[in-house]
């Protein structure tokens, strides 16, 4: 069975909206911290169209994800990822680390997050 911060990954990375609300529980609590700003947000919807989905643009193209790892923090899981994003001003890398706690059927319910913000990769 692939864990719920896995499952976030893969979803956010696909911008798959389902596979997001399903993984995320309704009552979410979503705070974060990005580059130029804080976010928040207290459903899963409102975490998926008003925060992630500007996180990750629709004209940003996730070609990969390059690192995924998980833990725990005493009573909380961990979660860093690194995603390799096009968008319009080039290619860059995203790492985002962040802790969250799940509810009884295994939906995020709270999550604390960090992101490095949209770095640029060198091109050759």
């Amino acid at each position: 069975m692939t864990s719920a911060g896995a499952r976030f990954v893969h979803a956010l990375a696909a911008k798959d909206t389902a596979e997001l609300l399903a993984v995320l529980a309704p009552d979410l609590t979503l705070r974060a911290m990005g580059a130029s700003r804080f976010w928040e947000a207290s459903s899963a919807e409102e975490a998926v169209h008003n925060v992630l989905y500007r996180w990750i643009e629709p004209s940003d193209v996730v070609e990969r994800i390059e690192a995924v790892e998980e833990g725990t923090m005493t009573d909380r899981r961990r979660l860093s990822y690194r995603l390799r994003v096009r968008s319009p001003e080039g290619l860059f890398l995203v790492e985002q680390v962040g802790y969250f706690d799940q509810d009884d059927g295994g939906r995020i319910r709270r999550m604390d997050v960090l992101c490095s913000g949209f770095r640029p990769v060198p091109q050759p």
